[in-house]
């Protein structure tokens, strides 16, 4: 008997002759479901597809080049950054993670209203529950493929899952993701094996397509009124941007019950010593052309000064593929870290458009205002980035997500030692070096007060919710289905 999700015009994609003896089992939140209780999770809902004008050939060469790989490890003596097809066939997983984020840095590519952290989500947890479905070590995401044979292949259903999902999510890449999707099918070899494969990891992506169908993503922007009290968020100088993601704290998380679940304590007042503090150690040292701040710290603000998912991503295939896992070590890793961070953004802007706080560079020009003795105004002071992410300060990002990535690298790898390097997604061909993963954790985090644009309080609570989150979906997703059975440092 086969029972399988409908597809998203409602019928039923496989028959019993397509796919024998395969059988789909749902899951919510990793607990059994069925499909009538999926179908109260959904709502009416109609996706907003990003329509985008992208040139094709030039995505191609990209993909193909994989340039923008770049997170390497000191022992390696090969470029990581140029994948060769035994790389490709070894682990898909890098693969299609390098693939996504050539799309999310094409311009024009992303929907300015839906965060890519959503798009990374969705696409490893597919790749994910397809592997497990024939791995079986692990308890499934969202749904699991019963009675495929343990032999079926990993690779192709990594590959299947992957591209469905982003065909759905960027369709204006169809034609390059198929040409990706057909390559990498080649490797394989032909037989049962392979459809099987091919075809479980089908059925998990339109699975978790189904399920986000109603998750708030495609909601319009709440329009954001500014305060006009004394720490109330506002546009920033330069360029007085309209604050961005303003509903994106009602997107149904992936892992967290409730976007405020760890939402951490309010910010310092302003009158308050501490915030004196940190008020001046952002206005000295994160000044455009700062006297204060040393050339490295100068350096260091500007270097994290992009999507900083995408850098921890990339340190994570680095750290895949020095350690040589395996398909499914991959999958679990990639899932475990963009779940956490889908869950990071969904956390971080309830709280942020909870406390409002204004960003350092109001603050600064306004510091006559905050009845603080301790803060004095400067009406011209501009942060060393230049602009201000346009979204209140509390808390910062880049601590929050930095966090969960160090926290669930060291417990995956059982280990904090690690020597890598990074290569800055808005400096190309500049490039630091790090031990640990901890190292590159702290550095990340504190860019943002030599950049100009966080108070080092923004930073400490940031970390704070990193960890919890990351701590959560550690604990209770994607766990061995026997953990006295499994040896392999728990991945």
């Amino acid at each position: 008997m086969i029972s399988a999700m409908p597809s998203l015009n409602g019928s039923i994609r496989l028959t019993h002759q397509q796919l024998p003896h395969i059988t789909v089992r749902l899951f919510y939140k990793s607990k059994p479901i069925s499909r009538r209780e999926l179908g109260q999770i959904r709502k009416d809902h109609t996706r907003k597809m990003t329509k985008i004008v992208a040139a094709l050939s030039l995505l191609c060469a990209c993909l193909t080049a994989q340039g923008n790989s770049s997170t390497r490890a000191f022992t390696d003596e090969t470029n990581q950054n140029t994948p060769n097809s035994e790389d490709r066939a070894l682990n898909p997983v890098v693969q299609w993670n390098r693939t996504l984020l050539v799309i999310v840095r094409t311009p024009g590519a992303q929907s300015p209203t839906i965060h890519p952290t959503r798009s990374f989500a969705m696409m490893h947890a597919a790749i994910y529950d397809a592997v497990n479905s024939i791995d079986r070590t692990h308890k499934p995401y969202l749904v699991q493929i019963a009675h495929v044979s343990r032999s079926a292949s990993e690779a192709a259903a990594a590959d299947a899952a992957a591209h469905d999902v982003l065909v759905a999510l960027y369709p204006a890449f169809q034609a390059t993701l198929d040409a990706q999707l057909e390559q990498l099918l080649a490797e394989i070899p032909e037989g049962v094996r392979k459809d099987q494969g091919t075809r479980a990891g089908e059925l998990v992506a339109e699975a978790i397509l189904e399920a986000r169908l109603s998750d708030g993503s495609g909601a319009q922007p709440t329009p954001f009124i500014f305060g006009s009290l004394p720490g109330d968020f506002q546009s920033t100088p330069p360029n007085f941007p309209k604050p961005q993601f303003t509903e994106w704290s009602r997107v149904t998380p992936f892992t967290l019950e409730a976007a405020n679940q760890f939402r951490p304590g309010p910010p310092p007042e302003l009158t308050s010593d501490t915030y004196a503090e940190a008020f001046n150690e952002v206005k000295s040292l994160g000044i455009e052309n700062s006297t204060a701040a040393t050339t490295d710290q100068a350096l260091t603000g500007r270097f994290w000064n992009g999507a900083i998912q995408n850098y921890w991503n990339e340190i994570a295939q680095t750290a895949a593929l020095a350690n040589e896992l395996s398909i499914s070590q991959s999958a679990r890793l990639f899932a475990l870290l963009n779940l956490a961070f889908a869950d990071d953004v969904i956390a971080f802007y309830d709280a942020k458009y909870t406390y409002n706080l204004w960003r350092p560079v109001t603050a600064i020009r306004a510091a006559d205002t905050d009845n603080n003795p301790d803060t004095a105004p400067d009406p011209n002071w501009l942060p060393q980035v230049g602009k201000t992410t346009p979204d209140p300060a509390y808390p910062g990002a880049h601590a929050v997500i930095s966090a969960s990535g160090a926290f669930l690298l060291r417990s995956f790898f059982a280990t904090d030692r690690f020597n890598f390097r990074v290569t800055s997604e808005v400096m190309p061909g500049v490039d630091r070096s790090f031990t640990s993963f901890s190292a590159a954790q702290q550095e990340a985090t504190l860019s943002r007060i030599f950049a100009g644009v966080h108070f080092r309080t923004d930073l400490t609570a940031g970390k704070e919710l990193g960890v919890d989150i990351a701590a959560f979906v550690a604990g209770h997703f994607l766990q061995p289905n026997d953990r006295h059975e499994r040896s392999d440092r728990n991945r």
